[in-house]
């Protein structure tokens, strides 16, 4: 077992109440908040402050200070301590954990809410999953509250990660995004829109990529003789988050709102992945220039499933579906709807699936 855990997840997704769920009944555990200013002078000096502690150490928000990560790998392997580390950005973005505490550290990523979890997944759906959006009092609260994460994240976190852009750029380039959502990423075309270069368009993706904003979702490549699509699609990972940035504050105006489908096609495809339990490195989707297209392939142990999403009660069998099936020979492929449908719609390995039903598919 390593002696370093990580947790990493997006701001307020539940790191610290699992975190001090965990420790509640251990002894010998101290605790570092970092966003705490008398913990944060603890370890001003950070070799000082952790060398002499035992038994397990626990660091909230160690995103704060960079310079932990190289005291943490001398003491790894120098003490017989065990530490958990709880972070709000990416390793890639924390950066030096991944170098400097190579093969001392594994990670654990925690999501908000997802299906398995809720009560409700129509909630889930409009709210997003984070706790205090999806058990707010009122679709009022729970809409005000998204907002001032937004404001805070871009205003306070994001700056926190020494990240130098400004707060109401990067606000505008996420909301540009929203009109991509499920769509390919058209990076010039995002980059003449935004007035910027090519190179800007690429930190303000990877910025809110490594806080698990969004997911650029890779494509899948076979070796036929189709013209394949070969850049990423982009999805808001959270609905509650998409859906505040398109203003819409309740059910009712998501039913009538013309991103309602591609609202539908982002829940259901995080839905998927997080009940699957998919790693990043596993998701991808499938797309040729002449149109057959498959809207999520999970990829293990050789074998590959896929995934289409409707927004529909009655589904019908495509040439597309066809075509994905038998091209990229997927064990089978699952046409995700709402409720809790579920049945064979062709032979040849097409079913439907309804989201109550994620954790039996």
């Amino acid at each position: 077992m390593n002696p370093i855990c990580a947790i990493l997840g997006p701001r307020q997704c539940g790191k610290t109440t699992l975190a001090k769920a965990y420790i509640q009944d251990k002894h010998g555990v101290t605790y570092f908040d970092l966003e705490n200013p008398r913990d944060l002078a603890r370890l001003a000096d950070p070799m000082l402050g952790l060398e002499s502690l035992e038994g397990l150490v626990v660091i909230d928000e160690i995103q704060r200070i960079p310079e932990l990560f190289p005291v943490l790998r001398v003491l790894a392997d120098t003490t017989t301590t065990q530490y958990l580390i709880l972070g709000s950005a990416s390793k890639e973005l924390i950066a030096q954990s991944s170098e400097s505490l190579a093969g001392r550290i594994s990670y654990i990523e925690l999501s908000p809410f997802y299906i398995a979890e809720v009560e409700d997944s129509r909630t889930l759906w409009q709210r997003g999953g984070f706790p205090r959006s999806y058990l707010a009092t009122s679709d009022e609260t729970s809409f005000r509250w998204r907002e001032n994460y937004i404001t805070n994240l871009l205003e306070r976190d994001i700056p926190q990660l020494g990240v130098n852009l400004p707060a109401a750029s990067l606000r505008r380039f996420w909301m540009m995004l929203t009109h991509y959502h499920g769509n390919i990423l058209n990076a010039a075309e995002l980059g003449r829109s935004f007035g910027v270069s090519h190179t800007t368009i690429k930190k303000h993706l990877d910025v809110l990529a490594s806080t698990f904003m969004i997911r650029l979702l890779q494509p899948w490549h076979e070796n036929i003789s189709k013209r394949q699509v070969k850049s990423p699609k982009v999805y808001i990972r959270d609905s509650g988050l998409l859906h505040t940035l398109l203003g819409v504050n309740n059910n009712e105006e998501l039913q009538l709102h013309r991103f309602l489908g591609a609202s539908w096609e982002g829940y259901a495809l995080e839905q998927v992945i997080l009940s699957s339990e998919a790693k990043a490195h596993e998701c991808f989707f499938w797309a040729t220039h002449s149109g057959s297209e498959c809207d999520l392939v999970i990829v293990r142990n050789g074998k590959k499933v896929g995934y289409e999403f409707k927004y529909s009660s009655t589904p019908k069998v495509t040439k597309s579906m066809h075509s994905a099936l038998e091209t990229l020979s997927l064990e089978k492929l699952i046409c995700v709807v709402p409720g809790d449908l579920s049945y064979q719609l062709s032979a040849d390995g097409i079913e439907v699936m309804g989201i109550e039903n994620l954790l039996q598919g």
